[in-house]
């Protein structure tokens, strides 16, 4: 066999894979009378080289599918190929030796591709023309590596080998059996068996057991405890407050749970259930889940699809909306796949079952997205600040507890000291002021277009670092538009006149059957075509894949014919004299196929000489180009760190242009490289980011994607730490915006796709995505600020009333002429501990209305940090409280300072209302220090809201403190300070001077964290800050 017979073999035998190995040039062209080396030939098979030399060596693409046989033939020409031309080997020669295994540093460590994609991974949208699918391209590509017809002749290169690259055919559909006289009984119950039925599994949890579920976690078992306590000791005003947090919280998280879209229902809601099928010779209407692989099926007007059916015969135009949201029909021909959940519009073909239930696009779909029942990264946060913190206040409280039993006081008194202190100590409403903080910046996000369906998607969008975005549609307008390049191969013709020629060859007084026909008659002038009467016209067929007319001028009674299609196939109707002119079309389809711009051919042939000769008229050329605020748009998001990456089932060349007009790289890989899912378990691969990370993170986007490639890219991505964005519109989109951080359902999606996404767009392209990240930075820094001043707070009271318990005595500051008997530890009445609480808490709701500014890089939860920044804040307040409560039990002694200050002494009575007054200033004060991050607190000015909240609860806390009644709440001494102002004056200046001194240790405590790089308080989650494991695949 000689290499060409092998290379015919290679090239014929691929299938789905073809398409995807020939890229941009490996080799330079053939030249005449240059004989052929290996690399060469290996420039044939080989996938492109991922992004630089220091990947893997290529993959190789047919050789596994020759025998030992003819490999070692293969490998033998190849040896020898330099030898006859009497050259040595190249650097190149050697570089394919090795990629193809021949020689030591093969690809033994690669992990090979699990499967091969099926026709049920495929929709067929409207935007891809089956008179032209993507054979321009290929075309492209294979006189690229093959030369012109010139230099394919002086090289041997035979036609076929031509054909077989640019006319791929996946085998598959050359070995599918077509039933045309259906099934019997007996056969469609055996298949029923081996295939099970035809519908969509689905898991569902009834809605009352997912709100009960909502008071079995860890926090609100916690209060669940606290509530018994408060039962057993009869305080039922607590145990009611308690009752009213823990519903509160329950609602809304079972209110979220809710509200997100359910994807697998989405896709279910779009199935029909009965279908016309034939069986044991007799048609029959049937339930559709009874449907089996092999069924012959009828496809009418108005009737859905029950099943992947594959079309027998003839054609009929199908709506999948529900599929890719796209409005407009799409027109199946013979052996095409059509899918579940679509609606025939036009025509009646029949038509064989291919796949069914979970085995369809719909089945595999819904397989992908099974809840993971996975904690947002604001819930697992928040579940760590709580366990931390309750876990601080259970041992002190116990500490606590057991002191006061040591000391004599009863049972009931000391529980509920210890429970009130547990309760408002822990940040119990900390997620009702989160997530009203994300619901109202929601609000805000609609105002933008951008619909936020799961709050917690708010806070994984400020801190996404790598948005993966489709192509059509979000990049693009998803319209084909006419290039001013129209080159001519007739002597007289120009744009205008080839773009009638190709109008011609359409059905111009109906609507558009496919995009081609949209683009050519939306381009044309109508008028022209006035003069013309179509006499003829031959539609479309995948056998001879092209459109003809037949025409009569009007004017003239001249009678012509026209053409349009793929450029080789027109090509393939001139006569072989006109050499000239296939050499001049194939070099500038290879130039705009290089420029990712799409050619159609368009010929002419006159009747009136009787020579029925076609002549090549021209080529049009279109692409679908970017939106215009696209490339400022990816500007804008690689400024806030954000990196955008296409993936796209578009082809590689398309790809790479639009990646290069949009500057977002030249790294746009094909995806022969990337995992698959397990076929049987579908299951991803082990080790998915360790093996495949360094790939997707080089890769400025993927070309001729599946559903499965863009859910296992962002898994990738995710598994290596970053938090990921992807955007789609399509029901095989939807795994992947499920799985992904940030899933973004453009304008115009399925309802599949908006089920299953957290965020949805309502304005067109990517520009709403930019503001939704500023907003939801901004966001992110209002809950970070309040989460560090709800530490704080909670660190100040714990830990205040816990070292106040063992280290000061009232009863020995007690002076000599007091009536009343002060009691042996200081601790404050229930009620006021729970006013601190409560104004705290309805202060707090404010914040989210607060002014803040949003991070230039993505952000990200530095937990150490947060504690070391709130310990600061809550340890000067709880010195300060503790050294007023010092001050003021040593008021009565006559060398204190009162005493050299010039005031009184203070009552115990006014001491509790004193203290009550001090630890809700500083509480407040502190928020305000919290609220401005590394900053001054001057150095930001708060919202008008937020001041007016604050305002209001530092005026009630106030007036509390001042016109306390005289009384004895839980056997303490309580009185307000209307008698004795100057204590009031005294705190209020002592808060201030303490607040100022916590402002700048805060300050000092940020300054050491930079400067020292505290727990990677400077790294970001912009790509190159966390570093991807070894041993990748790159």
């Amino acid at each position: 066999m000689s290499v060409e017979g092998v290379e015919s073999n290679i090239l014929s035998g691929e299938s789905d894979d073809i398409a995807t190995s020939l890229r941009s040039p490996t080799t330079p062209r053939f030249t005449p009378g240059r004989t052929k080396g290996y690399s060469d030939i290996s420039g044939m098979i080989l996938r492109e080289a991922p992004y630089n030399s220091r990947m893997m060596p290529f993959h190789t693409t047919g050789l596994d599918k020759l025998s030992e046989k003819d490999q070692e033939i293969l490998q033998e020409e190849i040896l020898n190929a330099a030898a006859k031309s009497g050259r040595k080997k190249t650097k190149s020669d050697v570089a394919a030796m090795m990629a193809l295994g021949f020689l030591d540093g093969g690809i033994d460590n690669v992990v090979p591709r699990k499967r091969q994609i099926s026709s049920s991974d495929v929709v067929t949208k409207f935007g891809y023309a089956p008179q032209l699918g993507y054979e321009d391209l290929r075309m492209a590509e294979a006189v690229i590596h093959l030369g012109t017809t010139r230099e394919r002749e002086s090289s041997n290169i035979s036609d076929m080998v031509m054909k077989n690259i640019i006319e791929v055919t996946p085998k598959e559909e050359e070995q599918f059996p077509f039933n045309h006289v259906g099934l019997t009984s007996a056969e469609a119950a055996a298949l029923l068996v081996k295939y099970g039925k035809n519908e969509l599994p689905e898991k569902v949890t009834p809605k009352w057991l997912v709100f009960l579920q909502q008071f079995w976690a860890p926090m609100p078992i916690m209060i669940w405890i606290a509530i018994i306590i408060e039962i057993g000791i009869q305080n039922f005003i607590d145990m009611g407050i308690l009752l009213l947090i823990q519903f509160t919280n329950a609602s809304i998280s079972f209110y979220e749970l809710n509200k997100a879209g359910n994807a697998v229902a989405a896709l279910k809601s779009s199935l029909k259930p009965m279908a016309t099928c034939k069986r044991d010779g007799g048609w029959q209407v049937m339930d559709a889940t009874l449907l089996v692989p092999g069924d012959l099926v009828l496809l009418g007007s108005g009737s859905a699809i029950p099943a992947d059916c594959r079309v027998n015969s003839s054609e009929i135009d199908v709506d999948q909306a529900a599929l890719t949201g796209e409005s407009l029909p799409v027109t199946f021909y013979k052996g095409d796949s059509c899918k579940m959940g679509s609606t025939v519009v036009r025509g009646e073909v029949e038509a064989t079952v291919e796949f069914t239930g979970v085995n369809t696009f719909f089945g595999k779909t819904a397989s992908l997205l099974q809840e993971s029942n996975e904690h947002s990264h604001l819930q697992k946060m928040l579940m760590r600040i709580m366990f931390i913190l309750v876990g601080l206040s259970v041992s002190l409280c116990l500490i606590n507890f057991i002191y006061l039993m040591a000391e004599g006081e009863g049972l009931k008194e000391s529980l509920s000291h210890t429970i009130v202190l547990l309760v408002a100590s822990i940040p119990l409403a900390i997620e009702i002021v989160t997530n009203t903080t994300l619901a109202i910046g929601s609000k805000s996000l609609s105002h933008r277009g951008a619909i936020v369906a799961r709050l917690s998607a708010i806070e994984d969008l400020a801190g996404m670092s790598i948005l993966c975005s489709d192509k059509t549609g979000t990049l693009t307008l998803n319209k084909m538009v006419l290039q001013d390049d129209t080159p001519v191969y007739s002597p007289g013709e120009n744009q205008e006149s080839v773009l009638v020629y190709a109008a011609l060859a359409a059905k111009w007084k109906e609507p558009p059957r496919d995009a081609l026909d949209r683009l050519t008659l939306g381009s044309v002038n109508m008028t022209f075509l006035e003069n013309y009467e179509q006499t003829e016209f031959l539609p479309f067929d995948p056998t001879i894949k092209r459109t003809e007319g037949t025409l009569r001028n009007l004017k003239t009674g001249a009678e012509f014919k026209t053409t349009k299609g793929a450029p080789h196939i027109i090509l393939q109707l001139l006569n072989e004299s006109e050499k000239a002119v296939i050499e001049q079309v194939e070099a500038d389809v290879t130039k705009f196929g290089e420029m990712g711009i799409r050619s159609m051919g368009v010929a002419k042939m006159d009747l009136k000489d009787g020579k029925n000769e076609w002549k090549m008229m021209g080529l049009l050329t279109f692409l679908d180009p970017p939106r215009p605020d696209t490339k400022q748009t990816i500007i804008d998001a690689n400024k806030f760190g954000v990196n955008v990456k296409m993936i796209t089932g578009d082809h590689l060349l398309i790809a790479k242009q639009t990646a290069s007009v949009l500057s977002m790289g030249d790294k746009i890989f094909g995806s022969e490289n990337l995992p698959m899912l397990d076929p049987e378990t579908k299951q991803k691969p082990a080790n998915l980011g360790k093996t495949y990370g360094n790939l997707c993170l080089a890769a400025d986007g993927f070309a001729q994607v599946f559903p499965e490639h863009k859910f296992l890219i962002v898994e990738t991505l995710r598994e290596l730490g970053y938090s990921v964005g992807m955007t789609g519109d399509g029901v095989n989109d939807a795994p992947a915006l499920k799985r992904a951080d940030v899933g973004i359902a453009v304008a115009g999606s399925t309802d599949a796709a908006r089920a299953a996404a957290a965020i949805i767009l309502t304005e067109e392209g990517l520009s709403t995505i930019i503001h939704g990240i500023i907003i939801a930075r901004e966001i992110f820094s209002r809950i970070s600020n309040f989460i560090t001043y709800r530490i704080s707070a909670t660190l100040q009271l714990l830990l205040f009333f816990f070292i106040a318990i063992f280290a000061f005595h009232p009863s020995s500051y007690q002076p000599e002429d007091s009536e009343d008997e002060w009691p042996e530890y200081f601790h404050m009445p229930v009620l006021m501990l729970m006013l601190i609480t409560l104004l705290n808490d309805g202060t707090l709701i404010t914040i989210a209305y607060d002014y803040a500014e949003a991070s230039p890089t993505p952000t990200k939860w530095n937990i150490p940090a947060l504690f070391i920044t709130s310990t600061v804040l809550g340890m000067v307040s709880c010195f300060s409280s503790l050294l007023v409560l010092y001050i003021l039990l040593d008021s009565h002694d006559p060398n204190g300072l009162f005493a050299k200050i010039g005031m009184s002494g203070v009552d115990y009575g006014q001491i509790t209302a004193a203290i009550y007054l001090k630890v809700s200033v500083s509480d407040f004060l502190t928020l305000f220090s919290a609220r401005t991050g590394p900053k001054f607190f001057w150095q930001v000015r708060p919202a008008p809201v937020l001041l007016i909240g604050g305002t209001v609860a530092l005026t009630v806390s106030s007036l509390l403190s001042i016109v306390w009644p005289v009384s004895e709440p839980d056997g303490i001494m309580t009185e307000g300070l209307s008698s004795n102002m100057g204590v009031f004056v005294f705190v209020w200046l002592y808060c201030l001077v303490f607040w100022i001194v916590q402002d700048f240790a805060k300050v000092a405590s940020y300054k050491y964290m930079y400067h020292s790089n505290f727990n990677g308080i400077n790294d970001t989650g912009v790509i190159g800050d966390i570093v991807p494991p070894k041993d990748s695949l790159v």
